[in-house]
């Protein structure tokens, strides 16, 4: 599984890489975190506010810094 964060680097979109880090360790799953801050990249996902959430190439959140345990639940449902 692949996770991606979407932005440019600012406290939410840092926020949101360690939530969904610490998400992967709670629910115990093999996943890569990676973060993607070229604007041209984050544009290819028709993500216009960031932070954005991507889930094996699905975009699950836009603009907001989900929870750990808001995380963990969409990694679990698949």
């Amino acid at each position: 599984m692949i996770i991606k964060i979407l932005g440019t680097g600012c406290t939410k979109c840092k926020n949101l890489e360690e939530n969904a880090k610490k998400a992967v360790e709670l629910a115990q799953i093999d996943a890569k975190v990676e973060k993607v801050s070229d604007f041209a990249d984050i544009m290819n996902y028709g993500v216009m506010m960031t932070p954005g959430l991507v889930i094996n190439e699905e975009v699950k959140s836009v603009g907001k810094v989900l929870s750990p345990e808001q995380i963990k639940k969409i990694l679990l449902e698949g």
